[in-house]
């Protein structure tokens, strides 16, 4: 792991910080880390806490005690520690490759179910919500989320569904209060109807449109949701697991096929793909599918840095080979993530994009 994969690490820690609520500070456009100076700890270390800590109204130490846990057990970290005001100090695993690869065969076998588990089993849930486009697809795209974690439920409306919910993916369970008092579903409404919606941005686009912004923001559903480049986050995940399937196509004609023999530099990844089971329970557990979306868009930014500089095909006379293979892997690996990410948020996952 190198000092920028630290800092893109420790980054990470911070957004995913504050997103989850346990840190109300800006996040910084990037994180400096240095080698530990003499009489320290660890090999790096980092003051983004102390700088963290005015705004966010709370002692050093406990701001990197909260990055801490969120950075502890990424692969290629062995230790953290927390020493002075409130410095973080990291020491580097060199073993960390085995972890890596064990993550990436997990979500190779179980595919689009990697990361499903049984954080609400046992559970039944009643969503419940008002005869409003955004409060359907959110309550509708929640349950799926819970059913994922092991619970069972069913939603209800306030009246009878509006028969465009369906081509959105949404179904109604019943309508009419139920006698049991329900959880009640209210993101901010979204302003328009949902055969508005469809007919200026079809299903994929509105739905992502309603889906990313927590559910106390306004979901902007401008034009934007349809531009075919990076800067539109909904194109940025498409194309990425477009892209990742389209590695493995061109990995197939040059005659070789994904397989995890070697480490790969790719720190960053290997924690967005290891994170996705807990932002999964989470997501579930708050009611926030904003959660999952904001995450597939850091799976993808990590999948095309390992497609920048550590390209998994062969380039020019290059023969493929054991480096090939695994970096081929960790990319399936990327591309099956978001697949099975966008079909909890009930977005399609094209092969060509």
């Amino acid at each position: 792991m190198t000092p920028a994969d630290l800092s893109r690490t420790v980054l990470h820690a911070v957004r995913r910080a504050v997103d989850e609520d346990g840190l109300r500070a800006p996040v910084p456009a990037r994180v400096r880390v240095e080698r530990t100076r003499p009489g320290g700890s660890g090999d790096y270390a980092c003051a983004v806490a102390l700088q963290l800590a005015g705004p966010a109204a709370l002692p050093a130490r406990e701001v990197a005690a909260l990055l801490r846990d969120r950075v502890a057990g990424t692969p290629g970290i062995g230790r953290v520690e927390i020493t002075g005001p409130g410095f973080l100090n990291f020491t580097l695993d060199a073993s960390a490759g085995a972890t890596g690869a064990a993550c990436v065969r997990q979500v190779l076998e179980q595919g689009h179910r990697y990361g499903w588990g049984a954080e609400c089993a046992g559970q039944l849930h009643r969503l419940h919500h008002r005869r409003e486009v955004r409060a359907a697809v959110v309550a509708g795209t929640v349950m799926k989320l819970l059913r994922a974690q092991g619970a069972r439920g069913r939603t209800t409306c306030e009246e009878a569904a509006d028969p465009d919910w369906e081509r959105l993916g949404v179904t109604v369970d019943a309508h009419g209060r139920p006698p049991v008092p329900p959880v009640e579903t209210r993101p901010v409404p979204a302003g328009a109807t949902a055969a508005e919606l469809l007919g200026r941005l079809g299903a994929d686009a509105t739905r992502w449109g309603l889906l990313r912004p927590a559910g106390h923001d306004r979901a902007d559903l401008g034009e934007a949701l349809l531009v075919q480049g990076e800067a539109n986050p909904l194109f940025l995940v498409r194309y990425a697991h477009a892209r990742a399937r389209a590695l493995s196509r061109e990995a197939e004609r040059l005659g070789f096929t994904a397989g995890y023999d070697q480490d790969v530099d790719a720190p960053a990844l290997h924690a967005a793909l290891a994170d996705h089971p807990g932002v999964l329970a989470s997501a579930a557990r708050h009611q926030a599918p904003d959660r999952l979306a904001r995450h597939l868009e850091t799976v993808a930014h990590a999948f095309f840095d390992l497609h920048d500089t550590c390209p998994p095909l062969p380039v020019g006379d290059e023969k493929p080979s054991a480096a090939h293979r695994s970096r081929l892997a960790l990319a399936e690996a990327a591309g099956t993530v978001l697949a099975g990410g966008l079909s909890l948020l009930g977005i399609s996952a094209p092969e060509h994009l």
